[in-house]
């Protein structure tokens, strides 16, 4: 298994509500939540669409780094998705056009 972490943010819409999470799986995590298996959270509020994703080596520093962008004000949250994603598209459209779950053996 791969070493490290990811800090990821999940919305809904454009400029909506986000959810920041962290993770040493990051395919799997967002497939849970996309199919509403994860955060309740994000269940609840149909945040499915990941905008966001950063990659630590360790998985120590992303949950770090994960406590720290939670408390920040929503401005610099969107400040730091639009720095790579201006438009706010949802990256797992951008990985897998065709929609599919890239290992089929993922959890439900």
């Amino acid at each position: 298994m791969e070493k490290g972490g990811w800090v990821y943010i999940m919305t809904n819409r454009y400029r909506g509500g986000m959810y920041v999470g962290v993770t040493s799986d990051l395919i799997r995590r967002v497939w849970q939540h996309r199919e509403g298996k994860g955060s309740i959270h994000v269940t609840d509020f149909s945040k499915t669409r990941l905008v966001y994703a950063e990659r630590h080596e360790e998985i120590e520093p992303a949950i770090a780094r994960e406590k720290l962008v939670k408390k920040w004000r929503r401005e610099w949250k969107f400040a730091l998705i639009e720095a790579d994603n201006p438009d706010w598209l949802d990256l797992w459209d951008q990985w897998y056009p065709d929609g599919g779950v890239p290992d089929p053996g993922v959890e439900k």
